[in-house]
């Protein structure tokens, strides 16, 4: 199996390489792009049915040493692996595919398509990885690749500056993330996954707390979470699909994933378990008030996916490692779905604002489908994926016992009122986009073509396990079996399956408050269906919640300008100092010089005078010094 990881991850990385190579041949390009993928998705879902036995397996290959540590390379299967490969792999594919048309007949595509590719390999890279420091490659990787990828149209302003931001801040955690791997790799004295959490179960872990700290600064600014949150809806000014990859599978999943492997680490601070959750509460609550407020579909998606993370954030902070994981992979389906659904409208219509959206459910049936089955998984409304998703968190929270409680309460409070916004903003989306009235808009398409196959298939294979993935939960004894199994190295951490059962009071307490939050807002809309609800519901607060609370004002004012600020000392005294002791320097030297060669006349007179004025003034001065001594 550890072969075929590396064959899996090896797949996307050679067809970047080939696609970057074979220029603006089209179909080329098209084939090196997807069928790489498509044979790593195979590969993926062999090691996950493999896996399905259990347990944990690892090879390592030797290439050097240093200092006192070997440097070795290698991949590390297991079931939390072995089922995110499949997540990422199946949403890779079916973007590359969807991109085929939707971005094919551009310059850039063969980039594009390549740099998409160089992604997977990266992700696949940290999941498989069995060293921290090829996980730290893989991650950083993802990085540079969501930089170039977010500015993919960088002719335009706004993309370039929503690159620079998105790398800025995940770079930002991503520091003091290194600082935790290296002190978890050093005290094992080993950087091999399976060592470092041998050495972390054996009890001997030094300064747990401040290594799961460092560690967690890396997750918030990959998965997007308060206070390195707000790159996440600025990087919608890169194309639909590339939005769909990133929100999905890649870049955000991977901070989720690292505390799921490392959660023995988290687990042994509860202090840094308590900061997660009130974190988690932030950004959960925070960022489904922001997505109610947006005009822009894709922006309301976007921050839709940091209220989402931060359910599975808040998941690992109450010790429920299963619920994380399950809703990490259900979310990955359904996000996927909305976001390459709402890719096909917004081409369709040739705008992302929802007010020139409207009465699309005839004109648009699949897509209309797709989105209808992604929001209600996202609204959790059962029995479709992400009702058990979501409600397997709240019922974590609620039942976390001794040192998880009181993150468990944070959790579940701010996790029912985020149900119920969640719930709002998906009807205010879906009732703006596919009922009342449909706004004069310009088409790219012609009337009777939705979309084509390329970028329709997709969204039929993406609402499968959106709508059905719900049905391993209630498969019960089958999915107990298979879930054991895939647990691998984690044992106890993991939990029961039957964690991802509703929970009784914590249900109907959260499908209470979606039918209230959601059925305010359709009376709203159906009062009015050319008003917006959310500028009825929100009031005089909705320009703040446009605005994500202007948390890029604040950053601005404190980070930003004291930086700004900073710079300009630097430069004023790099120049006015530094610079003008060295001009100082070379001028004095440059008139010395002048005068020592003003003084070379070649007149022997003149050098015996200076001479004989020399000696007169030594001997003057050696005379009054001793007079005074």
């Amino acid at each position: 199996m550890n072969t075929l990881a590396f064959l899996m991850l090896l797949l996307p990385a050679f067809g970047s390489a080939v696609t970057f190579a074979g220029g603006r041949d089209l179909r080329h390009v098209k084939f090196w792009s997807t069928a790489p993928i498509a044979v790593s998705l195979v590969l993926s879902i062999i090691v996950a049915l493999d896996q399905g036995t259990g347990g944990t397996s690892t090879r390592t290959y030797d290439i050097g040493t240093a200092g006192a540590f070997q440097i070795e390379i290698g991949t590390r299967v297991s079931g939390l692996a072995a089922l995110t490969a499949v997540l990422v792999t199946a949403v890779a594919l079916c973007v590359q595919v969807f991109s085929t048309t939707y971005l094919g007949g551009e310059p850039r595509y063969a980039s594009y398509a390549a740099l998409i590719s160089l992604f997977t390999a990266a992700m696949l890279t940290v999941v498989f990885a069995a060293n921290l420091i090829v996980l730290l490659v893989g991650w950083e990787v993802m990085g540079a690749c969501s930089y170039f990828l977010i500015g993919h149209y960088w002719e335009r302003q706004v993309g370039r500056a929503a690159s620079i931001k998105a790398f800025l801040m995940t770079v930002a955690g991503d520091v003091p993330f290194l600082f935790g791997l290296i002190a978890l790799g050093v005290q094992a004295g080993s950087f091999q996954i399976h060592d470092v959490l041998a050495y972390v179960d054996g009890g001997a872990l030094r300064q747990p707390g401040w290594i799961a700290a460092l560690l967690l600064c890396g997750v918030l600014g990959k998965s997007a979470q308060f206070p390195l949150h707000s790159w996440l809806p600025d990087a919608m000014a890169g194309p639909t699909p590339i939005s769909a990859l990133i929100h999905a599978a890649t870049m955000v999943a991977a901070g989720i994933y690292l505390i799921a492997l490392l959660y023995p680490v988290f687990a042994l601070a509860p202090d840094v378990l308590i900061a997660m959750a009130v974190i988690a509460a932030i950004t959960m609550f925070g960022s489904a008030l922001c997505a109610l407020a947006q005009t822009d579909v894709k922006k309301i998606l976007a921050y839709s996916t940091v209220s989402q993370l931060a359910y599975m954030l808040g998941g690992l902070a109450v010790g429920g490692r299963t619920q994380a994981i399950y809703l990490l992979l259900v979310h990955g389906a359904f996000k996927a779905l909305l976001f390459l659904a709402a890719g096909v409208v917004i081409h369709r219509v040739g705008s992302n604002e929802l007010s020139r959206m409207g009465g699309l459910r005839y004109r648009m049936p699949v897509a209309y489908t797709s989105m209808t089955v992604g929001l209600l998984a996202l609204a959790g409304i059962p029995p479709l994926s992400g009702f058990f998703g979501k409600e397997g968190v709240l019922g974590a929270a609620y039942n976390a016992p001794g040192e998880f409680a009181a993150p468990g309460r944070i959790v579940l409070v701010a996790g029912l009122i985020t149900a119920g916004l969640t719930a709002a903003y998906a009807v205010r989306l879906w009732l703006g986009m596919f009922h009342g009235p449909f706004p004069e808009a310009p088409h790219e398409h012609d009337e009777r073509i939705e979309a084509p196959q390329t970028e329709l298939i997709p969204l039929i294979l993406l609402a499968i396990p959106s709508a059905c993935l719900g049905l391993v939960v209630l498969a019960g004894t089958g999915f107990s079996r298979v879930i054991g199994g895939w647990s691998g190295e984690a044992g106890s951490l993991l939990g029961s399956p039957s964690d991802l059962w509703p929970g009784g009071l914590t249900t109907l307490l959260s499908l209470l408050i979606v039918v209230v939050f959601g059925g305010l807002v359709y009376l709203v809309w159906r009062r009015d269906p050319k008003t917006d609800p959310a500028v009825v519901l929100l009031g005089p607060a909705r320009g703040l919640l446009l605005d994500g609370f202007r948390f890029d004002a604040l950053i601005a004012m404190a980070v930003v300008r004291p930086v700004r600020a900073a710079a300009k000392l630097i430069a004023f005294l790099d120049e006015n100092v530094v610079d003008a002791y060295v001009r100082g320097s070379g001028v004095g030297a440059r008139g010395l010089g002048t005068l020592l060669r003003r003084l070379q006349t070649g007149s022997v007179q003149l050098y015996l005078t200076c001479l004989f004025l020399g000696v007169l003034i030594m001997a003057a001065v050696y005379a009054y010094v001793g007079t005074v001594s």
